[in-house]
């Protein structure tokens, strides 16, 4: 399965693997016409909850695999709502993928 993202006047494929915890969930995706990124969800049960204590820190996953090609990056950026009212952050934001 791929993506492609016309940038600089060209696609862009970005091979995407969607491991067995991430089956059933959407791929990444524009959440509005005029957004800069795309929105992941986590790859969570239904019942599974996560607890973040003060000061914690917590892995989420996914459950993608990607293939960026040769001199691409993704980064993985905090959703500024959720940093600026409960302190939720990406650890070492922006987190980059390459």
């Amino acid at each position: 399965m791929s993506r492609e993202k016309a940038t600089r006047g060209r696609a862009v494929r970005v091979k995407v693997v969607r491991l067995a915890h991430g089956r059933g969930l959407p791929l990444p995706a524009y959440q509005s016409a005029g957004a800069a990124g795309l929105d992941l969800v986590a790859a969570l049960g239904e019942d599974e909850r996560v607890k973040l204590r003060p000061r914690g820190r917590v892995l989420i996953p996914t459950g993608l695999v990607i293939e960026l090609p040769a001199g691409y990056e993704a980064q993985v950026r905090p959703r500024s709502g959720l940093a600026v009212r409960h302190g939720v952050t990406v650890l070492n934001s922006p987190g980059t993928v390459d």
